[in-house]
C-alpha cells in the first residue's frame, strides 16, 4: 500500500451520491485510500454495487437509500454511519441534479426549476447541517462540497443549474466562517466536465465552444484532489475553492 493510500486509514467518510458517476468513484477511491466509506444515494440497488465493489477489494463500506431533498432522511443517513463505523470525519456532498432540458428561463418549467434547487442547493444544506455534530466529535472534520464553474459564469438555457452551484459557493463560504473555530475545513472542489450519465451530452459542446482544449475526465481522475483535500491538517485551507479546470471560471 502506498502512502497516499494509507492516508485515510481510520477515517470514515460519507458520500451522497455514491451510486455512479463522481460518488462512486469517490467512495472507492477514498476505501482505497484506507477510509472506511457510508455511501449514500436514492437508489438502493445501484449503491449495492458501489458497496459490493469497495468491500470485494478488502475496504470496509456500508450503504442506505437516501433523499437529500429530505431532512429526516438526511439525519437517519448520518444517525446509521455513526452507529456503523463511531462517527463521521469527512463529508463528501456530491448528490446532484443536472441541467435537464437545456430550457430557457421564458420556457422552462418552474417545477423542475424548482427541484434543481431543491436538490442541489436545499439537499447540500441539509447534509452539512446533519453532518455538522458528527465533524465536532472528530478529530479531523472535512466538508467537500462538489461545485462547478457554471456556479461562477453561467451559460444559456441552465439558469436553475448555474444558481444552485452559485448557490452552493456561498454555501461552502458561510459553513467555513461558522466551522473555522471547531477546525472543520470547508472546501469547494469543482470537477469542471466529467463523462458521467449526467453529462452525456456536453462533451460536443466542450469540444466545440473550447476548441478541445479542455479536459473531458473520467470520475476516477477526480478522486486525487478530494484525497487531498481530505488529508489537509486541521488548520489547512478552508473556505476555499479547488478546481480540475484547464479554462478561467
Amino acid at each position: 500500500m502506498s502512502e497516499n493510500q494509507a492516508s485515510l486509514k481510520n477515517r470514515v467518510a460519507l458520500v451522497t451520491g455514491a451510486g455512479s458517476g463522481i460518488g462512486k468513484a469517490l467512495s472507492v477511491g477514498l476505501a482505497e485510500a484506507g477510509a472506511s466509506i457510508c455511501c449514500a444515494a436514492r437508489t438502493a440497488s445501484k449503491l449495492e454495487e458501489t458497496v459490493s465493489e469497495i468491500n470485494d477489494k478488502g475496504g470496509k463500506a456500508i450503504s442506505i437509500a437516501t433523499d437529500v431533498t429530505d431532512y429526516d432522511s438526511v439525519k437517519t443517513l448520518f444517525n446509521f454511519a455513526r452507529d456503523s463505523f463511531g462517527g463521521v470525519d469527512i463529508t463528501i456532498i456530491n448528490a446532484g441534479k443536472g441541467s435537464n432540458g437545456h430550457q430557457s428561463i421564458e420556457d422552462g418549467d418552474p417545477a423542475e426549476w424548482q427541484e434543481t434547487i431543491k436538490t442541489n442547493l436545499t439537499g447540500a444544506y441539509f447534509t452539512a447541517k446533519a453532518a455538522i455534530p458528527c465533524l465536532k466529535e472528530s478529530s479531523s472534520g472535512k466538508i467537500i462540497l462538489m461545485g462547478s464553474g457554471t456556479g461562477y459564469r453561467s451559460v444559456p438555457n441552465a439558469s436553475a443549474y448555474a444558481c444552485s452551484k452559485s448557490g452552493l459557493w456561498m454555501l461552502t463560504r458561510s459553513l467555513a466562517w461558522e466551522l473555522l473555530p471547531y477546525d472543520i475545513c470547508v472546501n469547494e472542489l469543482i470537477p469542471g466536465p466529467v463523462k458521467t450519465d449526467m453529462t452525456a451530452d456536453l462533451e460536443e459542446f466542450f469540444n466545440s465552444k473550447m476548441g478541445r482544449s479542455e479536459w473531458f475526465k473520467r470520475p476516477e481522475d477526480v478522486v486525487p484532489l478530494a484525497i487531498f483535500l481530505a488529508t489537509q491538517p486541521n488548520k489547512g485551507p478552508t473556505g476555499q475553492s479547488f478546481g480540475l479546470n484547464r479554462r478561467e471560471l
